[in-house]
């Protein structure tokens, strides 16, 4: 494991096999700043945050690198553009010439400004360098770090494949709706037979699954998946019900089984990714 600024990379720093992980949305790390600067209780913050993910992630870890970052979504979303800058709360911001995303009008930009029902994040709008300090010193590190491991895998293998890892609230009811959602961004991150391994590997452990809907994938898989460069990129939303208790504060009971599915997954996406790696040698 090696800390390195806002994250930590767990596994080599030259990947050994051809898929990297990636746990952007796990972090706990509440900075001073932040603490200082919100209007809501600090409890309030753990919508932001795939609960735990990273405990999934390395419970199911094998020999793969892995980049987990440790400060919290409320600090900066890893998974938004540089440019996804609210202006309603940011003094950086400025306008691009074209329509702002869904995700950032509902308050949810490269700084969120709002969370579920407790509304407002902030008591104030932050300063144009509060934010620019923070894409140095945490989105674009956490990014080159990413971009590094997958050209770094891209050259021993020919293929690399990122598996980011978040989670969801539940969808519906449980004996009913889907568990685990694969993005790809309706296939322009990855080629589609990644998405038909891990839809595999979860109707084998039991587990209902759907493609790009609701969740297709954010900035990462926009940033790194080149599938015409041999660089794919796909997203897994697991249902927090699955691996965290009753409360969805804690690990739970399920968290061995769903590590098992995530392991399997893993394993299947190496498996599909070799033959591209061997033929390239």
């Amino acid at each position: 494991m090696t800390i390195l600024s806002s994250f930590v990379r767990h596994g080599p720093i030259e990947p050994l096999t051809p898929v990297v992980l990636s746990v952007p949305h796990a972090g706990r790390d509440y900075p001073l700043p932040l603490r200082s600067a919100i209007r809501v209780p600090l409890t309030a913050l753990k919508g932001l945050e795939d609960r735990y993910a990273d405990a999934l992630a390395l419970d199911a870890l094998g020999a793969e690198t892995m980049f987990v970052a440790h400060r919290a979504r409320a600090w900066i979303d890893l998974n938004r553009a540089e440019d996804e800058r609210d202006p309603r709360l940011d003094e950086g911001a400025v306008s691009l010439g074209r329509p702002q995303s869904a995700k950032l009008r509902s308050g949810l930009g490269l700084v969120p400004r709002r969370v579920g029902t407790s509304g407002d994040i902030w008591q104030r709008r932050l300063s144009a360098d509060e934010v620019q300090m923070r894409i140095e010193s945490d989105h674009r590190p956490y990014h080159a770090a990413l971009s590094a491991a997958l050209a770094a895998a891209r050259v021993r293998f020919g293929v690399a494949v990122l598996i980011d890892i978040h989670s969801m609230p539940a969808l519906g009811p449980a004996e009913s709706a889907p568990r685990l959602v694969l993005g790809d961004r309706f296939g322009k991150s990855a080629a589609g037979r990644f998405a038909s391994r891990i839809e595999g590997v979860a109707r084998a452990h039991g587990v209902a699954t759907a493609a790009n809907t609701p969740y297709s994938g954010g900035h990462i898989l926009e940033r790194h998946g080149e599938p015409r460069r041999g660089v794919h990129a796909v997203q897994l939303e697991f249902d927090r019900g699955l691996y965290l208790d009753d409360a969805l504060d804690g690990p739970g009971p399920g968290l061995p089984a769903i590590s098992r599915l995530l392991r399997g997954i893993i394993d299947a996406v190496t498996d599909e990714a070799l033959p591209t790696a061997l033929a390239a040698e």
